[in-house]
């Protein structure tokens, strides 16, 4: 068999001549790599076709085809479309990392998918990373004058792959001080990058994805203090997902790379001292880093073996000089006399350069997702399952169907009211079976499509008023099933008392797994777990 290297002249070749371009000869290099590597002692065998079969259930992209959650389409190939069920664990995820921006600072902003060459041109990225974006023709691109066009139309444009120029161009839109720093913008804005089509797989690698992109401008002597902040937003994030089997990489300088190397050398120096301040194991990949600045990348490992960069932080003191970016600080004669906070009439100014930090915490949106199908397989926490609630109801009238359908649209929306919704309105995923089909099938199937609970309704839930009515509620799948039950139970507890007739039902419906609640119960305990185990 043909050694995977022995590839490698002849490709270096075809790149000399132009046949392949210089990003796809890195993508390659880097299989071959992979390819290369001895097998550990401690790795399946192929032969282990139970393993491999395991596997291959805890693939993303099987898991994710039996619940529902995206589509892939020749028509724009690598560009997943998501269905509902994915697009609320998508907005979820995005939700999540919203509500932290406050505590660490960072303010959400929209900006533009595409823009002239000329500004890729100023960033750098068309020169470097001109391969891997889209080029995009607007009118006129051709050539020809035409008197009607206005003047610079006449020009190619590119898809953006990455936010940071448009970010830049934000932090330029106004003057500022060395007071306002440090700045922190957010933005989840799609991404388009033209990754070959042999190299598309599944959510890791796309066209078309979402980041949960963030640029930090700030001094010189804040850059410690931001990188440390970073870390423990990355810290925080991953707990709270159990992703915590994760390992930071230092990327350093690259063959080709813009600015010099004195930068270069005091960003890798600043990057590697934050990592080892933070008692964090890191290895390091020479030439990894990005063409603008050295990062550190952190990595999970899919179901495969195979791994993956989700968050990233980025030292950056090349863009700022590039779109010249500037903040007013003292002059040298006032600076030391001045103290922190403080202001001096007719103090002379000069401009500084900011420094730019780069950050994701998730990376890309769809491949966090993708690891993340993986890790729960399919039993997503309540807060973010596109499944939460499945009511049941058992025979076949026609006063209990009817019910069980009222009750699904009150746990839906238990702060629904007339007229236009409050924004802090909740909203459940909550669904109702009420066919002919047995109650052991009801309840199998709710199990498989991954709901958090289910609740059966009967004659026997509907002898009261509309009040007390009552449903049997039981947990279905939930990655911690038993922290869960016991949260019910103590949700029991502290709830207000029902009365001894339900009291005794409890004792009894909860030693075989199932709670009897009210639907004002059910509704206060759905909005409970909602925040419990975040």
């Amino acid at each position: 068999m043909r050694s995977a290297w022995s590839l490698w002249p002849s490709l270096a070749c075809a790149q000399n001549i132009g046949l392949v371009d210089r990003s796809s000869l890195r993508r390659l290099r880097s299989s071959l790599v992979r390819l290369a590597e001895p097998q550990r002692h401690n790795d399946p065998k192929p032969t282990d076709t139970t393993s491999t079969d395991a596997k291959q259930q805890e693939n993303h992209r099987v898991v994710a085809s039996s619940h529902d959650i995206y589509a892939l389409h020749t028509s724009s190939p690598g560009s997943p479309l998501f269905k509902p069920s994915g697009t609320h664990i998508v907005q979820k995820l995005q939700a999540f990392l919203r509500a932290q921006y406050p505590t660490y600072g960072f303010q959400e902003v929209l900006t533009p998918t595409i823009y002239k060459r000329s500004l890729w041109e100023t960033s750098g990225h068309w020169n470097n990373y001109k391969d891997d974006m889209f080029a995009v023709t607007g009118r006129g691109a051709h050539g020809g004058h035409d008197p009607e066009r206005e003047i610079g139309e006449n020009e190619e444009y590119g898809l953006k792959p990455m936010n940071c120029p448009g970010h830049c161009l934000l932090f330029k839109s106004q003057k500022r001080s060395y007071k306002d720093l440090p700045i922190r913008y957010a933005d989840f804005s799609p991404l388009h990058r033209n990754e070959l089509s042999g190299a598309l797989s599944g959510l890791t690698r796309l066209r078309r994805f979402h980041q949960d992109d963030g640029h930090i401008f700030c001094r010189p002597s804040q850059v410690k203090d931001e990188i440390s902040r970073t870390l423990d937003f990355v810290r925080l994030v991953y707990q709270t997902f159990n992703m915590e089997d994760y390992r930071f990489r230092l990327g350093t300088r690259p063959e080709q790379h813009i600015g010099s190397v004195d930068d270069w050398d005091k960003a890798e120096v600043r990057l590697k001292s934050a990592l080892q301040e933070s008692q964090q194991y890191f290895n390091i990949n020479p030439g990894d880093g990005a063409f603008y600045g050295p990062k550190i990348d952190i990595i999970l490992t899919d179901a495969d073996g195979k791994d993956h960069q989700t968050a990233t932080i980025q030292l950056d003191f090349q863009l700022p000089k590039r779109f010249e970016l500037a903040y007013d600080v003292p002059g040298p004669e006032q600076e030391e006399r001045m103290k922190p906070g403080s202001t001096r009439d007719g103090a002379s100014v000069e401009s500084e350069t900011p420094v730019l930090i780069h950050r994701a915490i998730l990376g890309s949106l769809e491949r966090f997702l993708a690891l993340l199908i993986e890790s729960e397989a399919g039993k997503w926490p309540f807060w973010m399952n596109p499944n939460q609630l499945i009511i049941l109801t058992v025979g076949k009238d026609a006063s209990v169907r009817q019910r069980a359908e009222e009750m699904a649209k009150q746990l839906a929306s238990p702060d629904l009211r007339p007229g236009a919704q409050a924004l802090s309105a909740r909203n459940f995923m909550v669904d109702c079976d009420n066919t002919d089909q047995s109650l052991a099938k009801k309840i199998f199937n709710a199990r498989r499509r991954g709901y958090s609970f289910y609740a059966v309704v009967g004659k026997r839930n509907l002898v009261q008023s509309a009040e007390t009515q009552t449903m049997d509620l039981s947990l279905g799948v939930h990655p911690k099933q038993q922290d869960v039950q016991q949260a019910i139970e103590a949700f029991l507890d502290q709830s207000a008392s029902p009365s001894s007739t339900m009291r005794q039902a409890n004792q009894t419906a909860l030693s075989s797994t199932a709670t009897r609640l009210t639907i004002r119960q059910c509704q206060d305990l759905m909005k409970d777990l909602e925040t419990r185990y975040l």
